[in-house]
């Protein structure tokens, strides 16, 4: 039974950049529901794939220094660990990860025709189409199985996760193994990070979530790993049940442990969630204004679509923050959607004009200090809503 916990609002499409300032954008309400039975935490408005994953998607792993560092970190652990003659990834995106192997042992799976035409371009074989039974079916002609298929925040972008695990288990070898990564249930919670919501975001996973799942395809998980990406991750080593040479690491149920310690599998948990983000709205728009009536200027950095989540369910428009900087190029000189807040191209000392930067990019902070030394040295000052709405003292 789903059970609604949070309004999030009127929301536009996330990452509909806009070319032009615009009164008329799509716009859905973001509800967000827990399922008592399944434990899995979903949004209740599915915006077709269609609409989100087009030729014109502006999001690209490459232009992170922190994703490029992992996927690489990744790569090498694949090869050591499971050494496959052929690893899939579904959601290749511009080939952050599938570029650190042999092009003749990985295959990519990118339904954005933008992106999948730069690992084309780089010869590696891409289907530039939606991760379905028919597709699955397709490939296991063409290749007969796959040792690992491997898959980065994109299975939780999919509305029938039946037929994806489905899918995975018809072109999985018998040894073969799957691989998931996608933002921490348990970390969103911890860092009350409702900006993990949005209409690509149909679910937040949790290890207890994940477990139920895979039980319906006879499919386990032997290992899980936390990670800092996206800010704070879970990366799922994942099997078949039947295969014993693979041992269940302790971490699988310590981390299960957590979770249920930490209240994930109980609906009161989710509505105190709910409580606190209504605090951190009132909260971030109170630091917002102080600032106004001291005439400082603030610059949005990181145009990212969590950012789109905050500023449209906060209310915060360009009279609070003028602009935005970012590095996308698809991004550049166009405007975040609702709110029609300019991006700017990010340039070294684009932060001189401004006395205060929000981090639309929290999750990498960690990288955008140690870039911007000079800003925080003239006495810049950051402004984050997570865990709670603050101005971060460096």
């Amino acid at each position: 039974m789903n059970k609604f916990f949070l309004n999030l609002g009127v929301q536009p499409l996330a990452n509909n950049f806009l070319k032009k300032f615009s009164s008329k954008q799509p716009t859905y309400n973001l509800k967000l529901y827990f399922n008592t039975k399944t434990k899995m935490v979903s949004i209740s408005k599915r915006i077709p794939s269609s609409v989100m994953f087009n030729s014109k998607y502006p999001y690209r792993s490459s232009m992170s220094i922190t994703m490029r560092t992992s996927f690489k970190k990744l790569s090498d652990e694949i090869k050591k660990r499971f050494n496959p003659t052929l690893l899939l990834e579904i959601g290749s995106n511009d080939g952050a990860l599938i570029k650190n192997f042999d092009k003749k042992k990985v295959i990519g799976v990118e339904p954005c025709k933008n992106l999948a035409k730069i690992t084309k371009k780089m010869n590696y074989k891409t289907f530039d189409k939606y991760w379905d039974f028919q597709l699955a079916t397709k490939i296991k002609r063409e290749f007969n199985s796959v040792n690992v298929v491997y898959s980065a925040n994109t299975l939780t972008h999919i509305s029938n996760l039946d037929n994806v695990f489905k899918s995975i288990n018809h072109i999985l070898s018998k040894n073969g193994v799957l691989i998931i990564e996608d933002p921490s249930l348990l970390e969103c919670l911890k860092k009350n990070s409702y900006d993990q919501f949005y209409n690509e975001h149909i679910y937040l996973f949790s290890a207890i979530s994940v477990k139920n799942l895979l039980s319906k395809f006879d499919l386990e998980i032997f290992d899980i790993k936390n990670l800092k990406t996206h800010g704070g991750s879970l990366r799922y080593y994942i099997k078949r049940k039947k295969n014993k040479k693979i041992k269940i690491s302790k971490n699988v149920k310590k981390h299960i442990n957590k979770e249920l310690k930490a209240g994930l599998g109980n609906f009161l948990t989710y509505k105190t969630f709910s409580n606190k983000v209504i605090k951190s709205k009132q909260r971030i728009l109170k630091i917002l204004n102080n600032i106004k009536k001291r005439n400082k200027k603030i610059l949005g950095y990181g145009a990212t679509a969590k950012a789109v989540t905050v500023l449209n369910y906060c209310d915060i428009n360009n009279d609070l923050i003028k602009n935005f900087t970012d590095t996308t190029p698809e991004k550049i000189n166009k405007f975040l959607p609702g709110k029609n807040i300019k991006i700017m191209k990010y340039k070294k000392n684009i932060l001189n004009d401004y006395d205060y930067a929000f981090l639309g990019a929290w999750n990498f902070k960690d990288e955008i200090f140690k870039k911007e030394i000079s800003f925080i040295k003239r006495g810049g000052k950051f402004i984050t809503h997570v865990p709670f709405p603050k101005i971060i003292k460096i």
